[in-house]
């Protein structure tokens, strides 16, 4: 490998995010390893972003558009881009000192990467530490310990059981990113987990076991931020299964099963709801693309009165109960 490092270019989406935007564009500027380039794209915010950043300083390429989700304004930000590699950072999120250090070193052993994460902790409104490593929550930090940053073998098959790859902690190949088209903007929820797996499935990926990022968790309404979830996992899925069928195949997953089991999950969480009405037809659709006994049970327990139900799972309740109870003693 050259003894040139190759450039970064950092890009910050953000939507009314002013009061976080300063700590953001600071914790770039840290980095022991500087970043050729600082790009923030305004995703419509209306909170005085544009005032923030004029007193941040001439080097910030700021761009500003009509409200289109973070894929638009991640997309706008790469083509913005003169770099080889670029850094997505959330605007109220941060990056330690070291990271693209550590990432930049990561190339020297395995210069074939497309994609370097890293692990990130966790903070709440007050700025306290309420998750130290979110690898050791998904109980995969020794895993990645063991790989000490090698490819990771079956990556898609891995992500697609769970997202791993926390957004602000990435340093992608800008050249991928452009010839795969970027994050696909009809997406709004799941995104990045959709881009992702579509690298892996073409190109070898890495995490580093080290927490270099810190993520900031707001307190949004669960319910609904749930349901925008799952929807847009179902999404997400299907266009892998599209874009990645035979790679998916290769790694031991089934599409179909994949995007039968993200209908259900819906399902399931309306039918938790207290909302029959709506699951049925996630069921349908699930049972459409891969049946199971699981997604059909429910379907039937779906027309169900409502009182029949309030009392199955007052069954249900009471059973667990005293099964827990019984196992105590």
């Amino acid at each position: 490998m050259s003894d040139r490092r190759p450039s970064i270019a950092a890009v910050i989406p953000t939507y009314n995010c002013a009061k976080y935007l300063e700590e953001a564009v600071s914790s770039v500027r840290a980095q022991t390893v500087p970043v050729q380039q600082i790009i923030i794209v305004d995703d419509g915010s209306t909170d005085g972003t544009d005032n923030v950043v004029s007193r941040l300083g001439a080097d910030i390429c700021y761009l500003k558009q009509q409200n289109a989700g973070p894929s638009a304004a991640r997309n706008a930000g790469v083509q913005a881009a003169n770099a080889e590699w670029v850094g997505f950072l959330d605007a109220d999120d941060v990056w330690f000192p070291e990271k693209s250090a550590r990432q930049l070193k990561l190339l020297e052993k395995c210069a074939d990467l497309a994609l370097i994460a890293t692990d990130r902790e966790e903070i709440d409104g007050d700025g306290a530490v309420i998750v130290r490593s979110l690898f050791e929550r998904h109980g995969l930090l020794q895993y990645f310990q063991q790989l000490a940053g090698d490819p990771i073998p079956g990556a898609l098959a891995r992500l697609v059981k769970k997202n791993f790859i926390p957004t602000s902690s990435v340093m992608v190949k800008r050249q991928v990113v452009d010839e795969l088209g970027g994050f696909n903007t009809d997406i709004r929820f799941s995104e990045d987990l959709e881009l992702w797996g579509r690298i892996a499935a073409y190109h070898p990926i890495a995490c580093l076991p080290d927490v270099l990022t810190q993520y900031r968790r707001h307190g949004d309404n669960a319910v609904t931020k749930t349901e925008k979830m799952l929807s847009g996992s179902i999404q997400t899925m299907r266009s892998l299964r599209l874009n990645c069928c035979e790679a998916l195949l290769a790694e031991g997953c089934d599409p179909n099963r994949l995007v039968a089991e993200h209908l259900a999950a819906l399902g399931y969480f309306y039918f938790d709801q207290g909302r029959p009405e709506i699951a049925r037809p996630s069921f349908v659709e699930s049972l459409s693309e891969k049946p199971t006994a699981r997604a059909l049970l429910y379907l039937l327990a779906a027309h169900f009165p409502a009182r029949a139900l309030s009392a199955m799972r007052s069954i249900k309740q009471d059973l667990t109960s005293i099964i827990r109870h019984a196992s105590a003693r």
